[in-house]
């Protein structure tokens, strides 16, 4: 009975370990969104951060 009690603990700290391909996946698209997004959005956000600093240090 001992035996099967810690075998059965054992599959499960397995089990804990989560689904890796699964975030990898969530990782790379994670990843593509904020590059798409900071290509469309990039240049827009240099020159407002641009014209924020030029107008704070009067320049």
């Amino acid at each position: 009975m001992a035996y099967l009690r810690e075998r059965l603990l054992s599959r499960h700290e397995f089990d804990d370990r989560g689904d890796v391909p699964g975030w990898v996946l969530i990782t790379l698209m994670t990843a593509g969104l904020v590059a798409g997004i900071w290509a469309i959005a990039g240049p827009t956000l240099n020159d407002l951060f641009t014209r924020a600093i030029e107008g704070v240090t009067g320049g």
